[in-house]
């Protein structure tokens, strides 16, 4: 008796160090993990993201596979928008023993989880993560979402053709997306204007809320745009402050900034403010995209969201299809044979036709380009940047 109660306590003490208690496998079940942020500097995006992904287990909620129908059942652990939960987040999937991963909304995240999923086997598939160290070396991970070098060199293009000579930039230290994207906006805007062109590079630290002496810098500088790649919290402090300092540049930043809080909370000072996002619901490019705008407004509205969809929807709901398709490719819900199948996929996606280079990355060379304008965000141009 002693020994049975001593292999008891043993046992609770295992599971109790793992933090996670085993999981029943169903046997017609497919599980996706949802690693996404629902809380923290990235909740609101994350949330945008997820509402994606749900969406498209709605439409999807079962695949054939082996001669087999099996439910597909969606797994989410909130992040938190931080590297350190981000791994425990990450773990906690891997041990549910999932068949595929979707995320992060967020560069940061998705890099600290990386290795964890590669180690466990479990093919990842970013959304809107969009720094190329995601899946660099990393053959589990893959994204849907274009890059943040050509990101980068999309907006630059964008500010010179629109006649700006000169240009500051704002990123956040320590975070992933910000300060490679940054990097890659100044790369290219020097490549178009010079190296002079770049009058100021200012950064800030997480949970900054006064960006006085950063934008002070800036203004002594009088550059004729500024590029800002920040979160959705950080956008309308920089966008408000600036504004109230008298700083007239024209405000740019990525896909991030493609969130109604922003409006909401830079209110009038927002007006004119442009960034490059992933999907125009105005102008859908497959029959898909136009299934998914029709069948995802009024999800949005049920889940008391504004009925204008965010690019990084798409996205969330094109990261499930990749997995569904490769599902059916594989004829198999085996998570090897899933991600053998991603690396010669292709598809027509919300976002355009999908498949991946060698990197797990999505091969696409076209971006929409959006201002906010009388309080909404409106459609400006397409932009395509040849390779």
């Amino acid at each position: 008796m002693k020994k049975f109660f001593s292999l008891v306590i043993l046992l609770i003490v295992v599971i109790s160090a793992v933090g996670f208690a085993p999981v029943t496998q169903d046997e017609n079940v497919v599980t996706f993990g949802v690693f996404e942020p629902l809380t923290g500097e990235n909740g609101g995006g994350g949330y945008q993201e997820v509402l994606g992904i749900r969406y498209a287990n709605k439409v999807y909620p079962t695949v054939e596979a082996g001669g087999k129908t099996y439910t597909i059942k969606l797994y989410e652990v909130d992040n938190k928008s931080d590297k350190t939960e981000a791994v425990t987040a990450a773990q906690n999937i891997v041990s549910k023993n999932v068949n595929a991963i979707i995320g992060s909304y967020g560069s940061g995240v998705s890099i600290a989880a990386g290795a964890i999923f590669e180690e466990a086997q479990i093919p990842a598939m970013g959304a809107s993560c969009t720094n190329p160290q995601v899946t660099y070396g990393n053959d589990f991970y893959f994204r849907v979402a274009y890059l943040d070098p050509f990101q980068g060199t999309v907006m630059a293009n964008y500010a010179f053709q629109n006649g700006a000579k000169t240009a500051a930039v704002i990123t956040q230290l320590g975070d992933d997306y910000s300060s490679g994207l940054g990097k890659f906006f100044v790369d290219a805007f020097k490549k178009l204007a010079g190296d002079a062109a770049i009058v100021a590079e200012e950064q800030f630290q997480t949970n900054q809320t006064d960006f006085k002496a950063i934008l002070g810098n800036i203004k002594a500088k009088n550059p004729d745009v500024i590029f800002a790649p920040s979160s959705i919290v950080t956008a309308p402090l920089i966008i408000k402050q600036a504004r109230e300092m008298g700083i007239t540049a024209k405000i740019m930043a990525g896909d991030t900034w493609e969130n109604a809080t922003i409006i909401e909370n830079a209110g009038k000072d927002a007006e004119g403010v442009v960034f490059s996002t992933f999907f125009d619901e105005a102008d859908p490019a497959t029959e898909e995209a136009k299934k998914f705008v029709e069948g995802f407004k009024p999800f949005l509205v049920e889940n008391n969201q504004p009925d204008v969809i965010p690019g990084v929807s798409a996205l969330g709901y094109d990261a499930y299809l990749a997995l569904y398709k490769a599902i059916e490719a594989a004829d198999s819900v085996d998570p090897i044979a899933i991600r053998d199948a991603l690396v010669t996929l292709e598809f027509d996606g919300v976002t355009g036709h999908i498949k991946f280079d060698e990197n797990g990355d999505a091969i696409k060379n076209m971006a929409v380009i959006k201002v906010i304008q009388d309080g909404a965000f409106k459609f400006l141009q397409t932009v395509t940047v040849s390779e």
